[in-house]
């Protein structure tokens, strides 16, 4: 029979997935910290009980961490982990306290994203050979990243029914199912229209029919690895001496439209950002944007 911390382990991994809705990449982030957390217990403490949990084993077990090196990164995420776990074993009525609200999350210091010119993105843009049908597949991906500032496992995910070529919209389905209308550009637009009437037709001969929008060459539904070693190909022959990644479009989408004088409350519904604070980070690449225009064309700076 399961222990009652096994119990509750396997609780919070259908919460998470049931209750919160999180997606599967989201819930297996938390059940790696929760399990390395939870196999520690039982290894080191020889625990099996929620509820003998003390604050000192938690700092024991992240002591052992940055004793074997983790991040800061990985630190505070698992910091997270582990305080939504033990939350939730309180709210069940698992243990009796929640040793868990105790930690401090250590402050982290935000590392500005990698961000294109304007000039690199259309480089990069104008890469793809549009006369081929995988050309062309590749030009509406890259123009519907920059477009849209989607994450690529929205992109992966998209269906024919999201995308309102017409209404000039896309409709993403974001981190916990949460839906969002974003606008899509009238070149994005172009060269979807031109990959769904003439590409996707014949690639989907080769395989069962299925309504996602961007497919490989058999037919199937791309994978996020597909799609970062698109960008990374079409950067490359852009001579783009950069760490270019799907996320990079997004990154570029918002510190493009800042630049342009978009609203951050804008920015923050067209990305999909529950907290503003998250959007925030952008203000940082755009002053710096300022700052290096000023320096290049103020005759005194």
């Amino acid at each position: 029979m399961a222990s009652s911390l096994q119990s509750a382990t396997s609780a919070f991994r259908n919460y998470l997935r049931l209750e919160r809705g999180f997606s599967e990449h989201s819930v297996s982030a938390y059940m790696l910290d929760v399990l390395r957390y939870t196999d520690w217990l039982s290894q080191e403490r020889r625990m099996s009980d929620p509820a003998d949990i003390s604050l000192r084993d938690i700092t024991d077990f992240l002591r052992t961490l940055k004793s074997a090196g983790y991040a800061s990164s990985s630190m505070s995420r698992g910091i997270s982990s582990i305080r939504h776990f033990h939350r939730f074993m309180h709210t069940e009525q698992l243990c009796d306290t929640n040793p868990g609200e105790q930690l401090e999350t250590p402050t982290l210091t935000r590392h500005l994203p990698i961000v294109l010119t304007q000039g690199e993105m259309l480089a990069i843009l104008e890469q793809p050979d549009t006369s081929r049908e995988l050309g062309l597949r590749d030009r509406a991906i890259l123009e519907t990243l920059y477009a849209t500032g989607m994450r690529v496992s929205e992109l992966t995910a998209l269906s024919i029914e999201q995308l309102l070529l017409e209404e000039e919209l896309v409709r993403i389905i974001g981190k916990g199912n949460k839906e969002r209308i974003v606008p899509i550009g009238s070149t994005a637009r172009q060269q979807s229209a031109r990959y769904l009437q003439s590409v996707r037709p014949k690639l989907m001969k080769r395989n069962n029919p299925h309504r996602y929008v961007f497919v490989n060459h058999r037919g199937g539904p791309l994978s996020r690895m597909s799609i970062l070693t698109i960008t990374k190909k079409y950067a490359r022959q852009a001579g783009i001496n950069l760490d270019v990644h799907p996320h990079t479009f997004r990154h570029s989408f918002a510190t493009h439209l800042l630049e342009g004088g978009a609203d951050l409350r804008s920015v923050q519904e067209m990305l999909g950002h529950a907290d503003i604070s998250t959007t925030q980070i952008y203000t940082h690449v755009d002053r710096d944007y300022l700052k290096e225009v000023h320096r290049t064309f103020h005759p005194r700076a």
